[in-house]
């Protein structure tokens, strides 16, 4: 197995451990991210098309950070969502970096040169010297902790986290 579909699998396993519905199934070429999708609330991916295996995580933070009641809507929910909307960017893109971490891969493998219109160097960095844009509606939702929360409660603060999936 090359090293990118091992990687994709290792991701997808860790989705799937935690609740998140993944399937590998074709996905049409003309998806916005090559080789992954969401449909209905859950993940497809096609390990022959799938460009960047971190796009899996982010599309993931997506679903996750989305409220369980309306996650079936995904992905018609995200159309014209506000980016700092439950289950918008600035979100997903906090779930999807804490994921990574608990994960031990390399940010690399989110913020990747094909990702973040241009500016994945940028937010590799801005997560690199402890940065979190996004983590603070991950708090919101009782996902992780930040700051003084997480030192009154004696728990890692994130990109450690309670519990991967929104309420």
């Amino acid at each position: 197995m090359p090293a990118d579909a091992a990687l994709a699998q290792r991701i997808a396993d860790f989705l799937r451990g935690i609740g998140l519905p993944v399937r590998e199934e074709a996905v049409p070429g003309d998806a916005f991210l090559p080789g992954v999708q969401v449909q209905g609330g859950g993940i497809v991916f096609d390990p022959a098309r799938l460009a960047w295996p971190g796009d899996l995580l982010h599309e993931a933070g997506h679903i996750a950070v989305t409220p369980a009641a309306r996650r079936h809507e995904l992905p018609s929910l995200l159309d014209g969502h506000p980016i700092n909307a439950p289950g918008g960017e600035i979100e997903a893109t906090a779930w999807a970096y804490a994921a990574c971490v608990h994960l031990g891969l390399p940010a690399s493998v989110l913020f990747h040169a094909g990702g973040y219109h241009g500016r994945s160097e940028a937010l590799a960095m801005t997560y690199s010297i402890g940065v979190f844009p996004g983590s603070a509606g991950l708090a919101a939702h009782g996902l992780t902790l930040v700051g003084e929360q997480a030192r009154e409660r004696g728990l890692p603060p994130y990109p450690h986290m309670l519990r991967w999936l929104r309420d």
